[in-house]
């Protein structure tokens, strides 16, 4: 059985999580620059066997999508047309970077590293596939 990874996509930076092989467990893997996200994920596939990737789906509280889901809509489009083999599922994103700045807070992360905007998207992304997969 594959992994399941999610991504929490931003314009500069991209966080990344995934799953075990038995898919019980979502851990933080990095956050790459998004320029780089296609190079790492090829890199990552190599070596991983991923069936699917959870991409957070940005709204407002209303719903209504947030000016970056064009963005996301296109690295979509780029990923299945590279990776066909790997699906793509979506998952709503609303709230998780307040929910990942809040979880660094109850785990005991310093003020330093709570600061660190790479950590809360690594968070954020284990946030979104956990909720996948639950």
């Amino acid at each position: 059985m594959g992994r399941i990874m999610a991504i929490d996509f931003g314009m500069k930076r991209t966080g990344i999580a995934v799953t075990d092989e038995l898919r019980l467990i979502a851990s933080g893997l990095t956050t790459v620059l998004t320029k780089d996200l296609m190079s790492f994920l090829e890199d990552y596939f190599n070596k991983e066997k991923v069936e699917e990737l959870v991409v957070g789906q940005p709204t407002h509280a209303d719903g209504i999508p947030l000016p970056i889901e064009k963005n996301i809509q296109f690295f979509i489009e780029d990923f299945e047309i590279k990776f066909p083999e790997i699906q793509v599922k979506r998952e709503d994103e609303r709230f998780t970077s307040k929910m990942a700045f809040q979880t660094m807070i109850d785990g005991g992360l310093k003020r330093k590293k709570r600061r660190d905007k790479a950590t809360i998207d690594q968070v954020s992304a284990t946030l979104i596939l956990q909720s996948y997969m639950h």
